[in-house]
């Protein structure tokens, strides 16, 4: 199982949201998301989090999981468990951006975000 594109690599300087994806192959499957961040201003906070959809248009309020805030470069993995939420067909990554201190600056953050099933990579070591 090679891994999905959630979001790719590329420099933000606001808040935002991704495309939307279609999930429905790996409906009822438990995904290992990694988060990784190539950039981020001293003082920087990134809050990444997946909102699911049935349709692809209504996204709802609370999201499926989100990553604890991030502040530093890195790379840094979460679980998305599908099975939870069985009527999710589409995901897309939302994201806000703040500072720790009351300043006044543009942000700038390069970051991307993968999926894939977990156990994919102890599978294919064995096959």
């Amino acid at each position: 199982m090679l891994s999905i594109s959630l979001l790719e690599e590329a420099l933000f300087r606001s808040d935002g949201v991704g495309p939307s994806i279609d999930v429905t192959t790996h409906q009822g499957k438990l995904l290992v998301l990694t988060l990784g961040i190539t950039h981020i201003f001293e003082h920087e906070y990134l809050e990444v989090s997946i909102m699911g959809s049935p349709d692809g248009k209504n996204w709802g309020t609370a999201s499926l999981v989100k990553f604890p805030r991030k502040s530093y470069c890195g790379m840094y993995s979460t679980l998305l468990n599908l099975s939870a939420s069985p009527q999710v067909c589409y995901v897309r990554v939302q994201w806000k951006m703040s500072y720790w201190k009351k300043i006044k600056a543009s942000f700038m953050c390069a970051f991307y975000l993968t999926a894939e099933e977990s156990g994919s990579r102890v599978r294919t070591a064995f096959a």
